[in-house]
């Protein structure tokens, strides 16, 4: 085989450093000095989950040695989560991190306790909205607008 042969079966060490590392690397860093926090959410993102590979790695490496597939299916999941097109660190955020790991429940004591427990249980961008709104209209304001959802709430 050759040369095309060695490639072909070291594929993984020549282009894995690449698209695992100095393109997410470079990416971070741009998103670092962008205005949008869309690309931070991405590039955060695609850190934790490869540090998640990495550690998974780490504690399984004894049977990983058994898979000789296992770097090809590392980073093909690594181009899923890296590349523009698909934006996987981003989708698995929307559609896993976010619905399932609460980050941020601590909510200022300085809100009345029914407030406190209805922030508690929302998401963080609408606390923050909810919050905004009280320190625009007043605590007052925001018990109205509760006691309204739960009286159109019980109609239903």
């Amino acid at each position: 085989m050759g040369f095309l042969g060695a490639v072909a079966r070291h594929f993984d060490a020549l282009i894995g450093p690449g698209v695992m590392l100095l393109y997410p690397l470079y990416a971070s860093m741009r998103a670092i000095e962008s205005p949008s926090t869309l690309d931070d959410q991405q590039w955060l993102t695609y850190w934790v989950l490869y540090s998640f590979i990495t550690l998974f790695e780490l504690s399984t490496w004894k049977m990983l040695e058994w898979l000789p597939f296992w770097a090809y299916v590392k980073l093909v999941f690594c181009l899923w989560l890296v590349l523009p097109i698909f934006n996987g660190a981003a989708y698995i955020y929307e559609n896993f991190v976010r619905k399932y790991v609460k980050v941020g429940s601590y909510v200022s004591s300085t809100h009345p306790e029914g407030q406190r427990r209805v922030l508690q249980m929302m998401s963080l961008d609408a606390r923050r909205s909810v919050e905004r709104y009280i320190e625009k209209y007043g605590p007052e304001a925001f018990d109205r607008v509760v006691k309204a959802a739960e009286k159109e709430a019980k109609k239903h």
